[in-house]
């Protein structure tokens, strides 16, 4: 993270939010110690909310103070036991109590990752200086951005989310107006990065500047994440990392020429599930809520009760008696609002980790495998429907072909770091128009065929639509 600021200015004014032990500070020095950095001065303000650990931190920057006196640099630090949001956010806003915010120069930042709720102090507080976020690490982020000078320099570490998703739109919004993407940094592998913190989705490395226009080009990086790991880079045009004409500013991230070239394909496909008349819902079946209605095994007075762990080579096999989720529900009156008429329905799995072979799994259910009236799809499945009903069968099987390629998860992994597949996320997808899908639906001999077979299919019935 320290080796990516770019020229740094004489008289450094640092800060480091959500500091810890101070290890990113202390990175941030040992850069600027380098011969030829131009550096002469570093003042350092950390703000940390952990008490434990403030001893750590004042000792990591008395090592701070002696790396820049052997190099005749003068250092001079702040620690700060105080809410950052608060009494930043009241101090940008202009709050009457408040003294004038400080300004900085550089900021390196691994802000704390939490949802903040619509009406809790820190959202409201945020609110006051037009950044509408619903994670504190945005908020960090978005203050951050807010408190360095034209020209300031900001390196943080957080999780991808915010690059795609309505919820993060006014951060997205906010953000890209106020600074200039020069540097995005990807890690393959979550577990090598962040062995041991339970870590849930992607995290990523990223440079801005404040106050200048988006650059032509923006250098995407990747890495395992290993200590000592192999860095390698491309360069990206901008257009390609925000769309100039999306108006929900998705930051894409194509770590590879082939995330860059399904970026290409998917923009040339003409249809939306919208026109194709098919919608894609999250399941209903929200376990926990209707537990005194589930059962581990059908009985009478119930119908099946799928999970992602009924899936199996492409096809639902239900029920797994095995398995510790519950296989049935009850259907009665007040499950019956919960539930959908038997039919063809494509499944997705909500949730895959990162290491799993596919971003993307989707699922065929047809009801010759599953033979019940009504069907309850839990809350860790989407399903594409027509009008709440199931879809016909060749388009079924188009979809199917078409969201288990290559294609769509090289496209979906540039599009999204999440371990989580939305509905909205595959709503915002381009899609082949009904006629090319319906062919591919045709051409598919059974949903178990090799993922080279599977694509070599999308390959023949794509080409005359490229």
């Amino acid at each position: 993270m320290a080796s990516l600021f770019d020229v740094l200015p004489p008289a450094v004014r640092l800060i480091d939010a959500g500091a810890g032990a101070g290890a990113l500070t202390l990175a941030f020095v040992r850069r600027a110690c380098l011969p030829g950095s131009g550096v002469k001065s570093i003042h350092a303000t950390a703000y940390e909310l952990d008490l434990m650990i403030i001893p750590a931190l004042q000792e990591t920057l008395a090592e701070c103070e002696a790396a820049c006196q052997a190099q005749g640099i003068a250092f001079t630090a702040s620690v700060h036991h105080e809410d950052f949001i608060q009494e930043m956010a009241g101090k940008v806003s202009g709050d009457l109590f408040s003294a004038s915010p400080p300004s900085f120069n550089v900021a390196i930042a691994n802000p704390p990752y939490k949802k903040i709720n619509t009406n809790s102090p820190e959202r409201l507080a945020l609110r006051s200086v037009g950044l509408e976020t619903s994670n504190l690490y945005t908020a960090f982020v978005g203050l951050l951005a807010c408190l360095l000078e034209a020209g300031g320099q900001l390196v943080a570490i957080t999780p991808r989310s915010f690059c795609n998703g309505p919820y993060f739109q006014p951060f997205r919004e906010y953000f890209l107006e106020l600074t200039a993407l020069q540097r995005l940094h990807v890690f393959d592998s979550r577990e090598a990065a962040f062995r041991g913190d339970g870590v849930l989705q992607e995290n990523i490395i990223f440079h801005a500047t404040k106050g200048r226009k988006q650059p032509s080009v923006v250098t995407v990086s990747s890495s395992s994440g290993e200590t000592g790991a192999s860095v390698t880079a491309k360069d990206f045009p901008f257009a390609e990392i925000v769309h100039p004409n999306d108006p929900a500013r998705f930051i894409h991230i194509p770590a590879d020429s082939g995330h860059a070239s399904a970026r290409d394909r998917l923009s040339e496909l003409p249809a939306t599930l919208a026109s194709l008349g098919i919608t894609v819902s999250t399941g209903r079946v929200v376990d926990f809520r209707l537990k005194d209605a589930l059962r581990p095994a059908p009985v009478p007075g119930t119908v099946p009760l799928l999970y992602p762990c009924h899936f199996n080579g492409g096809t639902v096999h239900w029920p797994k008696l095995d398995a510790r989720k519950p296989n049935a529900i009850l259907d009665n009156e007040e499950t019956r609002p919960w539930l959908v008429p038997s039919g063809i329905y494509l499944l997705t799995k909500r949730f895959t980790s990162k290491e799993e072979r596919r971003r993307l799994v989707a699922c065929l259910l047809d009801p010759s495998d599953v033979e019940a009236e009504w069907l309850g799809f839990e809350n860790h499945l989407n399903y594409f429907h027509a009008s709440g009903k199931g879809l016909e069968r060749p388009l079924a099987l188009g979809l199917f072909v078409y969201l288990n390629s290559t294609l769509v998860d090289q496209y979906f992994r540039c599009f999204s770091g999440h371990t989580q597949v939305n509905a909205t996320d595959l709503r915002k997808l381009a899609y082949p128009d009904r006629a090319t899908l319906e062919a591919m639906g045709k051409a598919l001999p059974r949903p178990d065929i090799s993922q080279e077979e599977l694509d070599q299919l999308v390959e023949h019935h794509l080409h005359g639509i490229q």
